[in-house]
């Protein structure tokens, strides 16, 4: 049986959060959506729970990262083509987050990144030749 994957990450502000990924085309799942949570559809066993941080800290026992200066997590997401990678990265920057670092062109991969507004580095990377 295929697993479900839930990423957890705390959120500042969860409107600016939602408004930023659907400009870059992520929808949400309204029944798990309500003031303190969402859940972002990345694929169909893939999803991302952006919780306000008062209501991410009643899941753990550990203080949360400022993840503009400590990293707690990389995401990696696969796209289908160079083009839908470096086209994200120009969506996220336009959306307010920034680039992480520069495009990496290893031959059988090429990956690049961007950074949410809530300090969240997102890899993004097309593995060529590779079965989708």
């Amino acid at each position: 049986m295929p697993r479900k994957i839930f990423v957890n990450l705390p959120v500042k502000h969860l409107d600016a959060s939602v408004a930023f990924f659907t400009a870059l085309g992520f929808a949400f799942n309204p029944q798990f959506t309500d003031e303190n949570a969402t859940c972002m559809i990345v694929g169909d066993d893939s999803f991302v729970m952006l919780l306000v941080e008062p209501f991410f800290a009643t899941f753990i026992d550990r203080p949360i990262v400022d993840a503009h200066r400590q990293t707690e997590v990389l995401v990696c997401l696969s796209c289908d083509s160079d083009g839908e990678v470096d086209a994200l990265v120009a969506k996220a920057v336009a959306a307010g987050g920034q680039a992480h670092r520069t495009a990496q062109d290893q031959g059988f991969m090429y990956g690049h990144g961007f950074v949410d507004p809530d300090g969240h580095v997102w890899e993004l990377v097309h593995m060529r030749g590779m079965p989708a």
